[in-house]
């Protein structure tokens, strides 16, 4: 009987392909389950945009806009016209002390208004063992040398307050909150009464619209009839 190979030389070849496409396979397969186990760059990237959608990741701080130092639903014009009587009348009244302190974070200066505050927290102590911690927290944070919020002292105020940090008293501190709440009173307060956000809050206006806006060029064919355009405003 002849060999069926030479009989039929296809089945050879078709056996030949059949194995190196059953390799080919198998390395793909083995290829493809390997890739699949690790997460590819798509992968990696969706990932990262959903974690990135989660409001924890983004903090919504808007101080730096000078639309929104304040909720105009929440202050009155007549409320802030008191406001202009004195600075110590702003800082008297909870809305007030929040706008201002947002307004000196529009000037990168809001370690001065946080340094008063703490001051006023710490007079406020009602036992001696309240005092130590509380003064040494906030000489490290404000008046220190390179401290992370230095608020701008003369030497001898610096040094005054310095000498009493150990054994605290009740009025250690007053120096120096004196310093900053007179620099307050006459350089940023002025500054904030003039200021746009505030104008606003005294006349009324809603401060999260702005007064103007740019002209929108959704406009149809009849919107333009018989006006001449000006593309300097463009």
């Amino acid at each position: 009987m002849e060999n069926p190979l030479l009989l039929f030389p296809q089945l050879n070849i078709s056996a030949s392909k059949d194995k190196s496409y059953y390799k080919v396979m198998k390395s793909t397969v083995k290829e493809e389950s390997h890739q699949a186990s690790k997460p590819g760059a798509k992968q990696k990237r969706n990932r990262l945009s959903l974690l990135l959608q989660k409001p924890e990741f983004h903090e919504v701080d808007q101080l730096g806009k000078p639309g929104n130092l304040t909720k105009a639903a929440s202050v009155s014009p007549e409320e802030a016209v008191k406001w202009g009587e004195s600075f110590e009348k702003l800082l008297s009244e909870k809305a007030g002390l929040d706008a201002f302190t947002k307004f000196l974070k529009t000037e990168f200066s809001e370690e001065n208004i946080e340094f008063w505050i703490a001051c006023e927290d710490y007079k406020k102590s009602k036992t001696t063992h309240e005092l130590l911690p509380k003064a040494r927290n906030i000489y490290k944070t404000f008046i220190e040398k390179d401290a992370p919020k230095e608020v701008n002292l003369d030497f001898q105020t610096k040094e005054l307050t310095s000498q009493n940090i150990d054994q605290p008293l009740i009025t250690t501190f007053d120096a120096a909150q004196n310093t900053v709440y007179r620099l307050m009173e006459q350089d940023s307060y002025p500054r904030f009464l003039r200021s746009e956000p505030y104008l606003n809050l005294v006349s009324g206006k809603n401060p999260s619209r702005p007064t103007l806006r740019r002209r929108s060029r959704s406009f149809t064919v009849n919107d333009f009839q018989g006006v001449r355009p000006d593309l300097t405003v463009w």
